[in-house]
């Protein structure tokens, strides 16, 4: 979700050394940094926000699109003046992008020293230790059991507010234009008790908002019973009558509802949803309780079955549709839709485009993340079919679709104009300190003044005017 692009903050708790992080891509990528700082805690280190004061420096990288891999080799390139002036500097890449690539940053990037994949962040102290003894030091090994699940994250760049809380990792959808299931390994699902126990422990320190993460929520299973979850991880178990009838198993519904349960003042989003997996147990979890945020991002990608299918998304155009329809149905027009789109995919045709855009106009999306087509090296894609949509094409039609999300946030927005919605102040305004910011439960952004409200308040706001991005209001 998005190009997005986080560093770290400092941390003064007495250890020697320094850590810097930059992080790039999703919010998985800005979650996993706040493992590895936990890690790096353990093993020594301090964060630092400036990179001229660190001892090691970590880019955690993202390889979804090929412009994100650029702005990393960019910075590395970048970083080479601080390497020459400390010769002890220790640069690593971590991530999607060290997974895809392993040893070939070594040769592309000569000031690379640690290459580390997603599943690997608990031996960087290890890997360290073989810098320091003078080798270049690289573990992409992906893990079919890493959740992080014992690890408190050290939590970075936080507003204080709100935080991220990874409930899975990995992804076997297999869609054919992306790296992730390469590059991040299969599924697997956390302890649920282990995840109710981080947001109760965020609760008490003064959290007020948690965002459950995972590449696709909706598939959460868990199991106390490995074998169990390994015949349920194929969808089978029951159909095949497997003998479940003594063992605990966990979905996400009853998930989101344990973690509702941990208070009413604890707000509760969820990351990234798939159509094909999102049921109507989730819709009545979100319908029964007022503090599960009504929100969902539902990435369709394409509004053209037959591209759809060419990307192996599991769904029609028509099914997207009718999970659209249940949406709005249990939960209300209220509630916040967004999604991700692709322009330009293998053999697309404008007949494929213009669907795309028809089912934008229907579904009224609050707002979209919106890319061109990237092929990525060794994806189905890649290898079945031809990129054969010219850049020229590629960009004209995604800038309708630009133009059309923003006509359409536009319009949503100014539904709410005249409404009160509960707004959980997150900081100041990034023009005034006058003014407060915060997101209501359908996570639009909304702006007013100050007056004696603080961050972490629920604040009741009346809305007045909106932009396409944001809303605006008064309190009362």
């Amino acid at each position: 979700m998005g190009d997005e692009f986080q560093t770290t903050k400092d941390t003064q708790t007495g250890k020697k050394k320094k850590l810097y992080i930059e992080s790039y891509g999703c919010q998985m990528n800005f979650s996993d940094s706040e493992i590895v700082a936990s890690v790096m805690q353990n093993g020594g280190y301090d964060t630092t926000s400036n990179p001229e004061e660190a001892d090691v420096i970590f880019l955690n990288t993202c390889a979804i699109r090929d412009n994100a891999e650029q702005k990393v080799r960019n910075r590395l390139q970048h970083l080479n003046h601080l390497k020459k002036k400390n010769t002890d500097l220790t640069i690593g890449v971590l991530g999607c992008m060290a997974e895809r690539l392993k040893t070939k940053l070594f040769e592309e990037e000569k000031m690379v020293d640690i290459v580390a994949g997603p599943d690997t962040y608990r031996t960087l102290p290890a890997l360290l230790t073989e810098v320091e003894d003078g080798r270049k030091a690289v573990n992409v090994f992906l893990s079919r059991e890493e959740t992080y699940e014992n690890i408190t994250p050290v939590r970075l760049n936080s507003n204080g507010v709100s935080a991220f809380i990874s409930i899975s990792r990995g992804c076997d959808n297999m869609c054919t234009f992306c790296v992730v299931p390469f590059t991040r390994g299969r599924e697997r699902s956390r302890s649920p008790y282990s995840i109710v126990d981080e947001a109760q422990d965020l609760f008490q320190k003064g959290y007020r908002e948690v965002t459950l993460l995972g590449q696709n929520v909706d598939s959460y299973l868990w199991s106390e019973n490995p074998e169990v979850i390994s015949l349920l991880g194929e969808k089978k178990a029951i159909k095949q009558g497997a003998d479940i009838s003594k063992v605990e198993i966990v979905n996400f519904a009853q998930l989101l509802e344990r973690v509702a349960q941990v208070s009413p003042l604890l707000r509760v989003r969820f990351s990234t949803s798939h159509p094909k997996d999102m049921t109507d147990e989730v819709l009545q979890v979100m319908k029964k309780y007022d503090n599960i945020c009504k929100y969902i991002h539902l990435p369709v990608q394409s509004g053209s079955t037959r591209i759809l299918e060419m990307m192996n998304r599991g769904y029609t155009q028509e099914w997207y549709e009718q999970r659209i329809a249940a949406i709005r149905n249990i939960l209300g027009d209220t509630c916040g839709i967004s999604t991700d789109i692709i322009t330009g995919f293998c053999s697309e045709t404008e007949e494929d485009h213009q669907a795309t855009l028809n089912l934008m106009r229907k579904t009224a999306y609050d707002f979209a993340y919106m890319f061109y087509y990237s092929e990525r090296p060794n994806t189905p894609a890649a290898k079945k079919y031809a990129d054969d949509i010219d850049l020229e094409t590629k960009k004209r039609r995604l800038q309708e679709v630009i133009d059309l999300q923003n006509e359409l946030s536009l319009k949503r927005n100014q539904l709410d104009v005249g409404k009160t919605f509960e707004v959980l102040v997150e900081g100041f305004s990034k023009r005034s300190e006058d003014f407060l910011m915060g997101r209501n439960s359908a996570n639009k952004v909304v702006i007013f003044p100050k007056k004696q409200f603080k961050k972490g308040d629920y604040v009741s706001v009346k809305i007045h005017d909106c932009s396409a991005a944001t809303l605006f209001g008064e309190t009362f």
